[in-house]
Parts: C-alpha cells; structure tokens; sequence
C-alpha cells in the first residue's frame, strides 16, 4: 500500500497542520497518546489514516500504535508515522520528545488534496480533533492551511531569519489562518478581551486558556475573495498596528499566484517542460507554469544543407568507437535513465529531464563534460536519429564534424550535444527533445 511521500505533498496542495503541545511522559507513553488516538479516531472522518509506519507497515490499530512506539523509543524520544494510503492521502507524523521537564507532543499533518476539506461536516470534524489535541496537550501555537498558501506567507519564518524565528517563535500574531490555536501567552500579549472579540466564523476559548480561531467554515476556499477578506479583516483586528488595505491586497496578490495556469508549451519541447512544475514548490508552480509557455526555444542550426564528404579511411572502426562510446552513456545512466537502453525519442526527453533535474551540467567539471560526456552524448543522439528517423551517418575525422543525413537535411548532433552540456539553462535552449523532433520533419 502507497504512503504519501514529500514527492507526493508537491503534486497538488495539501491542508498542512502542525502543533507541538506539552505532554507528561512520566505517566508513560500509551497514557499520554491515547487522548490523542481517541480524537483522531473520533473526528477524522473520511481521512482516518489506516497504516502505522516504524521500519514496517502495520494496518492501523491502537496496539500496532504502541508496538511503534516501543520500538521506535530511544533516548531522544520516539517519532511514528500514521498515513492513509486511500483518497484523501494523509502523513501525520507524531514526534514525542525526550523525557525532560519540557517534554513536548509535535504533530505534523498533511492531507491531500485539500479540496476534500470543501465540505462544511467534513471541515466540522477537523477542526474537532485540532479542539481536542489543544485542549489535552497546551500549545504555544498552533495552525492549519493550505501548504501553498503557508510557503507564499514564509511560514514559519515570516520573513525572519533563521536564528530568531527559531529563538522566539510564533511571538506576535505574523498571519492568521484558516485554523489557529493561540496559546495563554499569546492571548494576553494581544488581550483576551480583543482575541475574543475577532470577527471570525469561529472564536472559542478553551480551558486552559488557549483560544481556538477558525476563519472560515471550510478550508478549501481560503483564497477566495471572500475568504480573503475575511482573513484581512481578522488579522488587522488583532493587529491593530497593520493597514487593512495593505494586508488585503498582500493576500490578493498571494492569491493571484496561486491561480491556476492552463500549460501552453511550445510543441516541440512539450514533452519535456511538462515534466518541469512538479520539480518547484506549490508556491512557485503557477508562475513556472507562466514562464515555461513562454519559453520558445532557437531553431536548431546545428545542421547542414550539404554534406561535408566523410574522410575517414575505416568508418566501421569509427562506427565501433561510436558505439563504445553510446553504450559507455547507457552503462552509466541506465539506473536512473531506464528507457536510455531503448534509443527512442522518449529516451531523449528522459534524458533532458534527468539532466536538468540533478543540474548535471553543473556538478561536473569541464574536463569530464569535454573529455566524456559529451562525445558519449552526441554518439548516443546521432544513432537515435539513425534508428528512429532512417538516418545515415557521414563520418569525419573530427568528431564534432561528423552528421547524419535525414532525408534533405544533414544533422550534426556531437555539435548539438556540446551546446546542450553548457549550462542548465543550455539544456532548455538546445534540448535533445526539441533537436529530434526538428529533424523528424525532414524524414523521407
């Protein structure tokens, strides 16, 4: 049964929940974490993970929960995973310190897609478990929201660098999102009176002086206008400091980025751009996605109308080092590059990704690039074309000069290769994919 991966949490966006609160481990570990199994088990309806993960998959039960836990307990404290392999996917991952007298219960929660929490009921029960969690365990803060939304916003960062976001926290009320839980602390520094008083769908105090705040009635919507106004008009009540116009139009333009952008790919180079979004951030992808539609690659030139005369004196022993060459590529990229053993026209896009994707061209020195990759490279292009095409190879004595003729068209594909490895960038503006294609027009 599939888990939901970090990979997975990039696809689409996820409803993101963290919450660290405060536990007793000297009333032992099944004691203190079955409030928090009651109120999962409770509330979570239609997102009830059903795995436990240590260094096995167990389906879900109290018992395969403690069996984790003791064996996944250490000096250091002890950190399980419970996951839903079933639409929605979920990754809670429940991370309980180490005995001390601060000992802490961190929760860290991703369920995908956040559109299953567009329901009112659903929502409903959600906010439930978070209302449990806060009360059992005392939190300093704690928040739910769209995963996108909360990388636009820097969370937990705010803009801060790291030493003092990580010294002092959710100190000051940053953002407000669909859920909070505002710890004592942080209730007074604001007023309880003023903290109550929020124009929210939700404002709730719970008994240990916590404050439980919820936006909107559900989740999914947290960028529409309304919503957005909404969260404006919350955050600056609470905020007396900030200027609602500016907040708003802050959250507006967080929205616009977020707003989804159809694919218009140049044909050519389509089928490796639309590989590329799901390598940014949720945060970023709309606008790659803007980017790379507008991205039209140079024509190819590395051609020629006619042949230079091929000026080796045994080609096949040429051919032979061709070949060595070639299938030096495949020995070395076959584990990564599965389909490069295939010399088809998708091996060349898997290619082009692979090598944009571990920045190839910059991991290695020019040395290496000149004196192997490269040659390697434009043998292996070369004889695609040769294989797929029906092209013929016209050998010279100076590797970068040798072609293959395509019908009317004489191609120079070790050219083509030195080109592609300059740079990353170089591999978008001279991809393999684009030059394949620009020659198959030209078939017999």
């Amino acid at each position: 049964m599939k888990v939901l991966t970090l990979r997975d949490l990039c696809k689409v966006d996820s409803l993101r929940f963290t919450f660290a609160g405060a536990y007793d481990p000297r009333n032992g570990l099944e004691r203190e974490v079955e409030p928090f199994l009651e109120a999962l088990e409770e509330c979570a309806d239609g997102w009830m993970p059903n795995l436990v993960k240590t260094g096995r998959k167990r389906k879900y039960s109290r018992e395969a929960v403690w069996r984790a836990l003791e064996e996944r307990r250490n000096e250091y404290g002890t950190i399980i995973g419970l996951f839903r392999s079933e639409n929605p996917s979920v990754s809670l991952v429940l991370n309980l310190g180490p005995v001390d007298e601060q000992s802490t219960l961190r929760v860290s929660l991703s369920a995908q897609p956040l559109s299953f929490f567009d329901k009112v009921e659903t929502c409903r029960g959600f906010v439930a478990a978070a209302r449990a969690w806060a009360s059992r365990y005392p939190s300093e803060y704690a928040a739910a929201h769209s995963l996108a939304d909360l990388e636009l916003a820097d969370s937990p960062a705010f803009g801060r660098d790291d030493a003092t976001w990580k010294r002092d926290g959710f100190n000051k009320v940053y953002e407000l999102f669909w859920l909070n839980v505002f710890g004592p602390k942080l209730v007074e520094s604001v007023g309880r009176e003023r903290m109550l008083t929020t124009p929210a769908h939700l404002v709730e105090e719970l008994p240990n002086g916590s404050v439980l705040l919820v936006l909107r009635p559900t989740a999914a919507d947290f960028d529409s206008e309304e919503a957005r106004v909404a969260q404006a008009r919350a955050h600056v009540h609470l905020r007396p400091d900030l200027d609602f116009d500016t907040v708003l139009s802050t959250l507006r333009e967080r929205s616009a980025a977020l707003a989804p952008v159809e694919p218009r790919f140049h044909p050519d180079v389509a089928p490796f751009l639309s590989r590329l979004p799901d390598e940014f951030s949720l945060s970023e992808r709309q606008r790659k996605i803007a980017e790379l539609n507008a991205f039209r690659p140079p024509v190819p030139e590395e051609w020629l109308p006619v042949a230079h005369p091929s000026d080796v004196e045994n080609p096949e022993r040429v051919l032979e080092s061709y070949g060595d060459l070639s299938e030096g590529l495949v020995a070395v990229l076959h584990t990564d590059v599965p389909s490069i053993m295939e010399e088809t026209p998708e091996s060349l896009t898997d290619l082009d990704f692979y090598f944009w994707k571990t920045h190839f061209p910059e991991r290695y020195t020019r040395d290496v690039l000149d004196g192997h990759t490269i040659p390697a490279l434009g043998a292996y292009l070369g004889d695609v074309l040769v294989r797929r095409l029906g092209g013929t190879w016209v050998l010279r004595q100076k590797m970068e000069e040798s072609q293959v003729r395509v019908g009317k068209r004489i191609w120079l594909p070790f050219l083509r290769a030195r080109r592609y490895m300059q740079s990353r960038q170089s591999l978008l503006e001279y991809s393999l994919t684009q030059f394949f294609h620009e020659a198959e027009r030209y078939r017999p």
